[in-house]
C-alpha cells in the first residue's frame, strides 16, 4: 500500500545521462510533496521553486463548466471531461470527440485558438502521415481544453473571440478557481502565454502539489466535480494521453491509483487518489527525457510503484541512449 513520507523527507530526484561507463549529463530536478492539509511532507532541492504549470493546470480549469451546469446542458459525458483535461496525442479517437464537442455548441475547428501540430503519439503520427490527411487544430494536444473554453463562452452567452486571453470572462473564472485550489491570490499568478496560445500560470511547486493533493482528498471524500474530475481521467486514461504516452500508462498501470498529468518544459503533476497526497517536479532545464525518469522515481521512493517496475513503465524510467547506427551507447537513468 502507497505511504506518505515522514516530514522533513528529501529524495535526490536527479536523472544522469551515461556514454559508456561515464556520466556525460546531469538534470537537476525539483520537487515538493504535499498532503491535502498543507503539510510539506517530502522535496528534491527547491520545494518552492516558482515556474508554469502548463498543461497540468487543465483539471482545474474546466471546473467552471462544471460548476455553472453548462457541461451537463451540453449533456457531455466522460470522454469530453477527460478531452478537456488532456493532452492527448492526436490520434482519430482524441481528434472525433473533440470535433463532436465543437459541433456540440455550434462551432468548428476554426473557432480554437490553438495552432495545429503533429499529432504527440507516434500512432497518430503515423496515421496522419499514411493517410495523406491535414494536420488541423484539433490534432493540437490541448484542443479538448479550448473546445471547453469555448463551450463555457458559448453556455454564458459570451462572445467567444478572445476566449484565450487575460482578461476575458472565461479567464477570469478560471483565475478564480485556480486561487482557490493553489492558495495562491490572483495577483500573485505569474501569467503569460502557453504553447497553445491560451494563459497560462506560475506559482511555487508547493502549491502546485497542494492543489492535486485537495483535488484527490476532494474526490475521495464525495465531493461532486473533483470526482468527476478524478473519475474521468483514471477510467480514460487513453484519452489522457495515447497509446504511447507516459500518463497514460501510468494510469493503466496503477489502475487509476495514480492520476498523472504533464505539462510542458518538465513539469509534472502527480496525485495518489487513495492517499490524498501529491507531488510537483520540475525538471530544471526543461528536458522531458528526465522526466519521467524522475515521476518514477519518486512514486517508488513514495511506495507507489514497486522498486522492479512493470515492464510499460521501466521503458519510461531508464531508456537507452543509441547512436544513429541504432547501437546502445549509454543509458537515461535515475542518478540513484
Amino acid at each position: 500500500m502507497p505511504h506518505a513520507a515522514p516530514p522533513g523527507t528529501t529524495y535526490d530526484l536527479d536523472v544522469v545521462v551515461t556514454r559508456g561507463d561515464a556520466i556525460e549529463s546531469r538534470h537537476r530536478v525539483h520537487a515538493a510533496v504535499v498532503d491535502a492539509a498543507g503539510q510539506l511532507v517530502g522535496s528534491a532541492r527547491d520545494p518552492r521553486l516558482v515556474t508554469y504549470w502548463r498543461s497540468c493546470a487543465k483539471p482545474f480549469q474546466v471546473m467552471p463548466l462544471l460548476a455553472s451546469g453548462g457541461f451537463d446542458r451540453l449533456k457531455w459525458g466522460d470522454d469530453q471531461l477527460a478531452l478537456a483535461c488532456a493532452s492527448h496525442g492526436g490520434e482519430p479517437e482524441h481528434v472525433a470527440i473533440v470535433a463532436g464537442m465543437l459541433d456540440t455548441i455550434g462551432l468548428e475547428e476554426g473557432d480554437l485558438a490553438c495552432g495545429p501540430h503533429e499529432p504527440m503519439s507516434a500512432r497518430g503520427a503515423k496515421l496522419v502521415r499514411e493517410s495523406g490527411a491535414r494536420l488541423t487544430r484539433l490534432h493540437n494536444n490541448c484542443s479538448g481544453k479550448h473546445a471547453a473554453m469555448l463551450a463555457r463562452a458559448r453556455t454564458e452567452g459570451w462572445p467567444t473571440v478572445g476566449y484565450e486571453r487575460a482578461g476575458h470572462a472565461v479567464q477570469r473564472d478560471i483565475v478564480a478557481e485556480l486561487e482557490r485550489w493553489c492558495d495562491v491570490p490572483a495577483d500573485e499568478f505569474l501569467q503569460a502565454v502557453d504553447g497553445c496560445g491560451v494563459v497560462v500560470f506560475g506559482m511555487p511547486l508547493y502549491n502546485m502539489a497542494l492543489a492535486y493533493a485537495r483535488l484527490a482528498g476532494a474526490a475521495t471524500s464525495g465531493e461532486d466535480i473533483p470526482g468527476r474530475v478524478v473519475h474521468a481521467m483514471t477510467t480514460r486514461p487513453f484519452l489522457i494521453g495515447g497509446s504511447d504516452r507516459f500518463d497514460s500508462a501510468l494510469m493503466e498501470e496503477t489502475d487509476g491509483r495514480v492520476l498523472s498529468k504533464i505539462g510542458a518544459e518538465g513539469v509534472h503533476t502527480v496525485a495518489l487518489t487513495e492517499e490524498g497526497i501529491a507531488f510537483a517536479i520540475k525538471v530544471e532545464d526543461g528536458a522531458q527525457r528526465a522526466q519521467f525518469t524522475a515521476v518514477l522515481r519518486l512514486l517508488q521512493r513514495l511506495g507507489a510503484l514497486p522498486e522492479m517496475l512493470p515492464p510499460r513503465l521501466e521503458e519510461f524510467a531508464h531508456r537507452p541512449l543509441r547512436n544513429t547506427r541504432g547501437e546502445t551507447v549509454g543509458e537515461v537513468r535515475p542518478a540513484t
